[in-house]
């Protein structure tokens, strides 16, 4: 269930929820037929209201969905925020260089639309180092 809190993180919910659907087949029925009539079953509270905040059927597309949805819940601020803190990633004191880097893929991932290239991820991670 994705409530709307500030904790919670939307990519993960509609990975979790299109692995979901995707467990779903019905002869003749688009996959974003399914898509549309489920999502708010997995919602609640503040996602829930948001939802039904669109008038009738204004959300034609599931691409419309998850585009809205993710303006709501993951605004430009927070891809902004997680790309601060990607920049001022640092290794800690008593961090092992394994922790180090599975501490910055939790970045990386916590903030997917970062748009740092693989080579920019590389220099972030390796000058944040200890030596």
């Amino acid at each position: 269930m994705f409530h709307g809190f500030p904790n919670e993180d939307p990519y993960a919910h509609l990975a979790t929820y299109i692995e979901i659907c995707n467990t779903i087949r019905l002869a003749g029925v688009p996959k974003d037929a399914i898509h549309l009539s489920l999502f708010s079953f997995l919602l609640s509270d503040e996602a829930k209201r948001w939802l039904h905040s669109f008038k009738g059927k204004s959300l034609k597309t599931w691409d419309e969905v998850v585009e809205k949805f993710l303006k709501k819940y993951f605004p430009e601020s927070k891809t902004a925020e997680g790309k601060a803190t990607i920049s001022s990633f640092h290794q800690f004191l008593k961090e092992s260089l394994s922790e180090a880097l599975e501490r910055f893929r939790g970045l990386l991932r916590k903030t997917p639309t970062h748009g740092f290239s693989k080579p920019i991820q590389q220099n972030i991670f390796i000058d944040g180092l200890r030596p």
